[in-house]
């Protein structure tokens, strides 16, 4: 059974199909990947690193007093967001993405 799926899975990268589909979705070589790229998901994940403690203090702290629905949603984002601090799997994934784009 293991065997079947290694065997499966090495002809699936194998295929000229799926090498295909990957090489359709690089995007062209722009400032707006690598600024999609470093915005979207390098720069949240320095500011988690860095802040990340103080925004969720701010936003928990803001979830006790939140005058409306909306602000109680913006809180609550906040500290789904930032409450485990940096992710490394993220970081290495824009950074990844980064290369992918250049080379």
């Amino acid at each position: 059974m293991n065997n079947k799926l290694h065997l499966k899975a090495r002809q699936i990268v194998q295929s000229p199909v799926t090498q295909k589909a990957v090489v359709s979705m690089k995007p062209d070589k722009s400032i707006w990947g690598f600024l999609g790229i470093v915005i979207f998901i390098i720069l949240p994940e320095i500011v988690a690193f860095i802040w990340g403690v103080e925004i969720t203090a701010y936003a928990k702290e803001g979830l006790l007093h939140a005058p409306s629905f909306i602000d109680k949603y913006y809180f609550d984002f906040l500290v789904m967001l930032f409450e485990e601090g940096g992710s490394w799997f993220n970081l290495g994934l824009g950074a990844a993405l980064l290369i992918w784009l250049f080379v």
